[in-house]
């Protein structure tokens, strides 16, 4: 039987009180580590009560910075994970600046790859007159087969030729992939396995949709249709309407003329009948006129004269004295 050796033994005890010492260093160590960070943590800024006007700030600026749409954990992964506000104070400072947003230029919107600040589509107008380029027009053919694929995703070119009834030309589906407004999702399982295509999230940003879900229902659309068909009916009866006045307007305006002309060829028709036929006749009737005026009576009938003593003038004297007479006894006449 084989006896233990002391020496053997006491260095088991030596090499286990040795492991526990250092478990007991490790525990101790670790314990002031998380006194440590706790200690950290609890300097650290959080996004309480009285602290949201800054979360405001922050998040508006880093959406202003931002080149594309911020989800909200994006937004969430801006804060250090012991400060990090949870998802309802994210969305409530958001719901904030957006309402904040009503008396500015800009909006606060949301879209399928998340949020982000644009201009107001009612302001369009004026800002686009600072870009020079005009935007794109794209013709029915493209937003026909685009509306399609939104509509009835996934679609194969196949069955959009059959709706619309004509083919659909390569340079469409090139021109929406380029715009990167669709994409291809898969191969039907059919003879050929054609490509199915579907929209995008740039599909979705571009036009202002958080899902598809924010389409205009069908129905919305014939609305639309039908509203726009009246609408224009209502242009093209203002149209008659604004073109017959023009018309009407043009039409009194020559007979108005032809009024004032004619009138003004009465007038001087009559204006041309009551001058007197010659100037004896002109002197006779200013003489009827004003019979007891002081003018020049230069007619030589001794019965259109008055029987009374005319007033001496130099013209009543015969032109031979007159001119005889020195000035001096001119002078006394006159006087």
């Amino acid at each position: 039987m084989n006896e233990e050796d002391p020496i053997e033994s006491v260095k088991s005890i030596d090499s286990e009180e040795s492991i526990e010492l250092e478990e007991s260093i490790a525990l101790e160590e670790a314990e002031d580590s998380i006194e440590s960070v706790e200690s950290t943590t609890s300097n650290l800024p959080l996004f309480n009560h009285l602290e949201r006007p800054k979360l405001h700030l922050i998040l508006e600026g880093a959406i202003m910075a931002s080149n594309k749409p911020l989800t909200i954990d994006q937004l969430a992964l801006l804060f250090p994970e012991q400060a990090r506000p949870d998802h309802n104070e994210i969305i409530e400072a958001l719901t904030f600046i957006s309402e904040a947003c009503e008396q500015r230029g800009f909006e606060l919107k949301q879209v399928a790859s998340g949020f982000r600040f644009q201009i107001k589509q009612s302001l369009a107008p004026w800002v686009g007159r600072l870009w020079e380029e005009k935007p794109q027009r794209y013709t029915r053919a493209l937003l026909e087969t685009l509306a399609l694929i939104a509509y009835r995703q996934p679609i194969t070119r196949g069955e959009i030729e059959d709706v619309r009834g004509v083919s659909v030309s390569s340079n469409i589906v090139r021109t929406l992939q380029e715009r990167e407004w669709i994409r291809v999702v898969g191969h039907r399982d059919v003879p050929g396995r054609p490509a199915m295509f579907a929209t995008t999230r740039h599909f979705l940003d571009y036009f202002n949709l958080e899902n598809l879900n924010d389409l205009p229902s069908l129905s919305e659309i014939r609305d639309l249709e039908e509203a726009a068909s009246s609408l224009e009916h209502q242009i093209d009866i203002l149209d008659n309407i604004k073109q017959s006045a023009q018309t009407n307007s043009a039409e009194s305006e020559e007979e108005s003329k032809e009024i004032a002309a004619e009138t003004l060829f009465a007038e001087l028709d009559k204006m041309e009948a009551e001058l007197p036929v010659n100037f004896q006749d002109l002197i006779k009737k200013q003489k009827y006129e004003s019979p007891n005026s002081d003018t020049m009576n230069i007619s030589p009938e001794k019965s259109e004269i008055p029987t009374e003593e005319p007033s001496k003038t130099l013209i009543d004297k015969p032109i031979e004295t007159s001119i005889d007479k020195p000035i001096k006894t001119l002078t006394d006449d006159l006087t």
